[in-house]
């Protein structure tokens, strides 16, 4: 049976990664761009682009995107559909039927908050992102002058005999 890392475990995983602090900054502000945006279901398909096309270390994006989890998800939403509803002059909260719960019914629920959520989404991806840079970088390099990796080489690859 696998065992399912622990968050120190993978923090630990991310502080000695083998890339600059800078890289490692930058990919841990684009998971936390992620993590807060209103792309609910694509998050980890939108980790797995950024790793791949922008070569940036998977562990770092993903410790960033995970800020948005089961724990913080709800307030999350309730400021992401806030800061888009202050930012568009609007003071109504979403209320829900529940009576009807058929996917037209939903849709036409959803659909008026649709705005505010992917503009306060927005703004909290940019916001976060901003903030989770300067932190991580500091972090990072803090950690790294305290904590110096190895200082040994590795050894060079045999030569073919022959």
């Amino acid at each position: 049976m696998a065992t399912i890392p622990s968050f120190r475990s993978l923090l630990k995983q991310v502080l000695h990664l083998r890339e600059s602090p800078q890289r490692t900054a930058l990919a841990f502000a684009i998971g936390v761009f992620i993590g807060f945006s209103p792309a609910y279901g694509l998050h980890t398909v939108m980790v797995l682009f950024c790793a791949w096309a922008l070569g940036l270390n998977f562990l770092a994006l993903m410790v960033g995107a995970f800020l948005n989890n089961p724990w913080t998800v709800v307030p999350i939403l309730g400021a992401t559909y806030w800061v888009g509803a202050l930012l568009l002059g609007r003071s109504d909260s979403p209320s829900f039927d529940w009576h009807d719960l058929s996917f037209s019914a939903i849709y036409e629920q959803i659909m008026p908050y649709a705005m505010p959520f992917f503009l306060g989404g927005f703004v909290l991806s940019i916001l976060g992102a901003a903030l989770a840079y300067p932190l991580a970088y500091y972090f990072v390099a803090k950690h790294r002058q305290s904590h110096p990796p190895e200082q040994t080489e590795p050894l060079p690859p045999p030569q073919d005999v022959g």
